[in-house]
């Protein structure tokens, strides 16, 4: 592949600092990164996409452009919400002509880090954060819940985005090493906060799962769920989604198949009555369902 071969810049002189105006346009490029995704190079298309407009400012020699680009369409793939970090870092070392090699590494040694804090800090902190916030909101009637959801995200996103690419691109190759010392503890810090986020939304969303069973005995029957209750509240919830990681993680299954399985229980449930609630079960049970 041509982007495996020895390449080297013609014009070694640095280049001027790239225009602020070009900056920008990067960092609203850079929300295409995933544009192209593929299972060869992941998000290098999307990230030729976004660092064009700094390449070509830096590079005004063609041959060297050509040169840039190609490397540039290496495998890649870091979180999207911080991928202007990386892109501050490359174009610093493209305005100053660094070797292609010492380009090439440390663009995927800065990004492969940068996409396991993303997700612990995005999708495993923020996002539920936000989701569950609003999502309440949504369920109690408030068409301010979805948009809040929306707005809140975006605002954090972009103020990434642009602080992020400032500060790397000023910083240079400073930045390289300030994210890989501090990458597994900050990982394991936001890791963290988000099982206990998780723990939180199993308790306030699925308190509502609970068995319908009760054992005929006189005038007190003997109610299933208020024994479960004083074992562990929400242990029905819990259970269902350790289950659902035991499925994941160690059976392969994917998200799709478990909420397909999670459909199945609940209709069969409501069926014959296993789950509590003001329905009538549509087939005979000899168990009670408590409302």
């Amino acid at each position: 592949m041509e982007s495996n071969k020895e390449l080297r810049y013609v014009d070694t002189n640095p280049a001027p600092r790239v225009s602020k105006s070009t900056l920008t346009k990067m960092i609203w490029r850079s929300t295409m990164l995933q544009a192209s995704f593929n299972y060869e190079r992941m998000q290098s298309g999307g990230w030729l996409w976004a660092m064009l407009p700094g390449l070509e400012e830096v590079h005004t020699n063609k041959e060297d452009l050509a040169t840039s680009m190609t490397h540039n369409m290496d495998f890649i793939n870091t979180h999207p919400f911080l991928v202007t970090f990386v892109m501050g870092i490359v174009l610093s070392m493209e305005q100053l002509k660094t070797d292609v090699q010492t380009i090439r590494t440390v663009r995927i040694s800065v990004a492969a880090p940068l996409g396991g804090i993303g997700d612990a800090l995005f999708w495993y902190t923020l996002v539920p954060i936000t989701a569950g916030l609003t999502a309440n909101m949504a369920i109690k009637g408030s068409f301010l819940g979805p948009i809040l959801y929306f707005v809140i995200l975006f605002v954090a996103e972009m103020a990434l985005r642009y602080g992020l690419m400032y500060w790397a691109y000023n910083l240079g190759m400073k930045a390289v090493s300030m994210i890989t010392e501090y990458a597994q503890e900050f990982t394991h810090a936001a890791s963290v906060l988000g099982v206990f986020v998780v723990g939180a939304l199993i308790s306030n969303y699925g308190a509502g799962t609970k068995l319908g069973i009760s054992i005929p005995n006189g005038k007190a029957p003997i109610v299933i769920q208020n024994y479960l209750d004083m074992i562990l509240p929400c242990i029905l919830p819990l259970g269902i989604t350790l289950w659902m990681f035991y499925l994941i993680k160690k059976k392969g299954w994917t998200p799709v198949k478990c909420i397909g399985l999670i459909l199945v229980i609940g209709i069969v449930g409501a069926i014959f009555g296993i789950w509590a609630g003001s329905y009538t079960p549509l087939v005979p049970v000899p168990w009670k369902v408590v409302a």
